[in-house]
């Protein structure tokens, strides 16, 4: 392959310090065309179809197109320009139309249903097997059981899918990014934590402006909503912020408003053409949840059990505000405000003050004693690595012998030309080559405070939290044992079980002795006291019962969307999520809301249809670690349970299965809503 072409190179990692937009086209077009070729010459073969010489070979060819894209989308995640952003483009469209492809190869299909009845399948392992009744359960999902005109249909329906999401994510990072705040007069900023302002006079420095710039990433935003005393600054970001790519935001040429009906009328014809009443139910076909009464049973038990709580603290909140203050009711950008403060008053505690326990430097340590403490594995910096941006760095996992067995990069700064939010992505898969084993490698990004001056960055506690669950995420991509890259890792795990891993790790944050391990004032080196950890503890489930209620209203109206929606004609989104608001919601959103816009989770990302898998697997994380509380948060034996049954597994069993393995019966609920503060 040409070595001018730093994506076609047979690298140990991508080399970002080469990789250019010219060239992610001519890498995918001539990976696609090598793909084919070899697909139509192991169909030709006369050979009778084993696992070493066909499906093995297969499972390659769809590992190699994935290393070379896997570092081209991911720098339209995390370093865009108009120039990547083409590229990606139209990298998306081939990519879907070679998926489709081969899903609707009757050829390919036929070669693995012969070999699913043929006696030596038995012979398989349980991953490769695993890998056969996935492969199986795609074709059906792609199509392979219609008319030629149908799967043209179908083709022509993923197309426009993969481009309308991608739209709708661009749209959202440029309706981002394009909104600034400029403030002159300081008196303006009042409340306003110091970092937060430094943070805010770094930006309008750099873009050669006076005083302070406050934008709608995640840093900028969210300290303005929680501290400023300006209620008509804290409402003009507010609007901002909710307003983003729709036809009220500052610029409606990035208005989704369109692009959303025009998902879900593609998503609907897609399930119909298979044969399913709507996109809902062929979403579950690919999760632990089989039915759509089970999913809305489970979020409608949730909110039931959680409603009555939420009311009740935001009455305490209403209350509070009416009796201190000359208000007489309570706006949406009014209530991350009084709930800062009466967080305040009833614990003496908030996330600013906390910031001083939590450099991240001593953040990312704490993280790793946390993990070798858990699973006996060492974490080390590697140097000289070729990364996308100055602050991203690399690690890798080492075992108790001292071999690497995984590795990631580390990206946790917002910045201009990346888009908002946390994730965990792949970079290279676990898989057997020969004698030899590719170790998983990890790409973990963040959207934390840069770095200001010479200055450590400080995180709150919610942004310690973020970075362990991201980790939690990691761990599950780079700790698999199982040598075949469709099932290792989070390959082949049910999306509602894949924030198993990540949830787990979140609950080491409220843990005394996990804290004690990294949380030291940066200036004296002082722990955090008992009388500080008891005021966390207590302040943990402040308002956790209205937490639970939006994030039940996100997932019961991603559900309800995808089970009710045929056509624009029956279904005006914004009625929707009123109607679920009216059932769930115990706060008022107001009329100019417009959050499904920027809902790129199910209209971009991978959750259409399964929001609510954060708070299904919620209930197993929770469940999970309440075993570790039964026999101690670092007992070396649940650990190694949780690394043998949870972690190494991959997608290579059922996670019900393997989640029996390790409790030693079925979930329940009562660990998450005592976590939450709510009875059962």
């Amino acid at each position: 392959m040409s070595k001018e072409n730093p994506l076609l190179e047979k690298y140990a990692l991508p080399l970002f310090d080469t990789i250019k937009a010219e060239h992610i086209e001519p890498a995918i077009d001539a990976l696609i065309k090598k793909n084919k070729n070899r697909i139509e010459r192991l169909l030709n073969s006369t050979k009778k179809h084993s696992w070493e010489n066909f499906f093995q070979e297969i499972e390659d060819l769809e590992e190699d197109l994935h290393r070379t894209w896997s570092p081209a989308s991911h720098l339209h995640s995390v370093a865009d320009n108009d120039d990547i952003r083409k590229a990606y483009s139209n990298c998306i469209t081939k990519i879907s139309n070679y998926s489709t492809e081969i899903g609707q190869n009757r050829s390919l299909f036929m070669a693995y249903e012969r070999f699913s009845k043929d006696p030596s399948f038995v012979k398989l392992t349980e991953s490769q097997q695993k890998i056969i009744h996935n492969a199986l359960r795609d074709f059906r999902l792609s199509g392979i059981d219609l008319d030629e005109e149908s799967q043209k249909k179908y083709k022509k329906i993923q197309k426009e899918i993969s481009e309308y999401q991608t739209k709708f994510e661009e749209n959202l990072l440029d309706a981002t990014h394009a909104w600034k705040k400029q403030i002159i007069n300081e008196d303006e900023l009042s409340g306003i934590p110091e970092t937060v302002k430094a943070l805010a006079a770094q930006t309008a420095k750099n873009e050669g402006k006076d005083g302070w710039v406050f934008t709608l990433d995640f840093p900028s935003y969210m300290p303005v909503m929680k501290y400023a005393d300006n209620a008509r600054l804290r409402e003009e970001i507010y609007r901002a912020y909710v307003t983003r790519s729709s036809e009220l935001g500052s610029d409606t040429k990035w208005d989704n408003g369109e692009i959303m009906y025009k998902i879900l009328a593609c998503r609907a014809e897609k399930a119909k053409l298979l044969g399913f009443n709507n996109y809902a139910e062929y979403s579950l076909e690919n999760k632990m949840a089989k039915t759509s009464d089970e999913v809305m049973s489970f979020l409608n038990n949730l909110a039931e059990c959680s409603k009555g709580f939420a009311i009740k603290e935001f009455d305490e909140l209403k209350k509070f505000v009416f009796e201190s203050t000359d208000l007489d009711r309570l706006e949406a950008w009014d209530i991350p405000y009084y709930s800062e403060k009466l967080r305040k008053k009833k614990f003496s505690i908030s996330q600013e003050e906390l910031r001083k326990y939590f450099p991240v430097k001593q953040v990312i340590e704490g993280l790793f004693k946390i993990t070798n403490k858990l699973y006996g594995v060492k974490i080390k910096e590697r140097d000289r690595t070729e990364v996308w941006h100055k602050d991203v760095k690399f690690y890798d996992i080492f075992d108790n012998k001292g071999k690497i067995i995984g590795s990631f990069y580390l990206d946790l700064f917002s910045r201009n030309h990346k888009r908002g939010g946390a994730w965990m992505d792949e970079c290279l898969l676990r898989k057997k080559t020969g004698s030899a084993i590719q170790n998983p490698v990890a790409y973990l990004t963040c959207n934390f405070t840069p770095p200001i001056g010479n200055e450590p960055t400080l995180l709150t506690h919610d942004e310690v939290i973020t970075l362990f669950h991201e980790f939690g995420h990691g761990l599950h991509h780079m700790m698999t044992k199982i040598d075949y890259s469709g099932v290792s890792g989070i390959n082949g795990v049910p999306w509602d079980a894949v924030e198993l891993p990540s949830q787990f790790m979140e609950n080491y944050c409220w843990e005394k002795k996990a804290l004690d391990l990294f949380a030291r004032d940066f200036k004296t080196g002082e722990l955090i006291s008992d009388n500080l950890f008891e005021k966390m503890k207590n302040a943990r489930v402040f308002q956790s019962a209205m937490q639970m209620v939006r994030q039940l209203e996100f997932a019961i109206f991603d559900f309800r969307l995808h089970m009710e929606f045929s056509s624009k004609k029956d279904i005006d989104i914004q009625n929707l999520i009123n109607d679920v608001r009216k059932t769930i919601s115990v706060t008022d959103a107001p009329s100019f809301n417009r959050f499904q816009h920027s809902f790129s989770h199910i209209f971009a990302g991978g959750y259409a249809a399964g929001y609510y898998s954060y708070k299904w697997a919620e209930v197993l994380s929770a469940d999970a670690f309440s075993k570790f509380e039964e026999k101690g948060i670092f007992d070396k034996n649940t650990g190694k349970e949780f690394l043998q049954t949870i972690l190494e597994k991959g997608g290579s069993r059922e996670p019900m299965d393997l989640f029996v393995d390790f409790r030693g019966r079925k979930p329940n609920i009562d660990a998450l809503l005592r976590h939450s503060g709510i009875a059962a």
